[in-house]
């Protein structure tokens, strides 16, 4: 006796096709633990802020001490974004175009400093930098540059921690490369130069962006590696986070959601200043 064949439920045409059932639940879950761990504590910041005058505001987040604590924190945090930019750069097109005895090593210590606590760093750091350090015996003796417990020092410190944001972002996409494109100019007499200019470095220009928002978004907020090395000197080498903890300490609630208020949107800007202008790249790179 045969038995009939089930009929199979045929999709609706135009209906989307997804692949996990449930999505309305998946999506109210998603939304509910973004707005817990994100949107709630920023809203947080936000409403404790709203309780201050707009007078208290403006001299809580407009003080002397406070603009210098902005101008070192958000300038030596562009100079390490930059200065990761180039040599992370550098180091992924190492890691993914050369073989070489203990690349696996090096390519595993650039997430070093994402799995070392910031306390440990910052205590390295300021013992390889300080005057009778490794590396700062030789700086200030050499070029009378002094590191530790400068703005010098904040600066080494950015650079460490936000290095692997560059290298990890560019890596893939120099991987996924076509060579074809660099063996084409080089067959139509192009220089090696002009083969990276126009061929190579459109293709990653938006990964190194990416790599350096998110370098410049991390070392904004960078508190654990830098209060060891920075020496913490009012208006010299004290930075916005180290202020607001102060503040904090003070029980100062609303002088510290005040200048995180400021931080938080100075960052927010950067971070859509620099997804426009990779959208802007990816559409230029299109039509080109």
């Amino acid at each position: 006796m045969s038995v009939a064949a089930q009929p199979v439920p045929i999709q609706a045409q135009g209906a989307p096709f997804r692949v996990m059932p449930g999505f309305k639940l998946s999506l109210g879950f998603t939304i509910f633990y973004l707005a817990l761990i994100v949107l709630i504590p920023l809203s947080a910041v936000f409403l404790k802020t709203f309780t201050m005058s707009w007078e208290a505001f403006w001299g809580a987040v407009t003080s002397e001490r406070v603009v210098a604590s902005y101008r070192l924190s958000f300038g030596a945090s562009l100079i390490a974004a930059a200065i990761n930019v180039v040599f992370g750069g550098i180091l992924a097109w190492v890691l993914v175009r050369y073989t070489f005895p203990g690349k696996r090593i090096i390519d595993a210590l650039v997430d070093l400093p994402f799995a070392l606590p910031t306390a440990v760093a910052g205590i390295t750091l300021t013992a390889l930098y300080s005057s009778n350090g490794w590396f700062g015996k030789f700086i200030e003796g050499t070029l009378g540059l002094k590191v530790a417990f400068t703005p010098v020092g904040v600066v080494v410190a950015l650079t460490f921690i936000g290095l692997p944001f560059v290298v990890r972002t560019v890596q893939p996409v120099l991987e996924d490369a076509e060579r074809e494109l660099e063996e084409a100019a080089a067959s139509l007499g192009a220089s090696a130069l002009q083969t990276f200019v126009r061929v190579v470095f459109p293709t990653i220009l938006p990964s190194l962006l990416t790599g350096f928002a998110l370098a410049f978004a991390r070392a904004t907020g960078e508190y654990g590696s830098v209060i060891f090395i920075a020496g913490n000197m009012p208006m010299v080498s004290e930075i916005t986070p180290l202020f607001i903890i102060t503040k904090l300490e003070q029980y100062d609630y609303a002088g510290a959601t005040a200048i995180a208020v400021v931080m938080l949107v100075a960052s927010f800007l950067m971070l859509l200043s620099i997804n426009l202008l990779q959208a802007w790249t990816r559409g230029k790179s299109r039509k080109t």
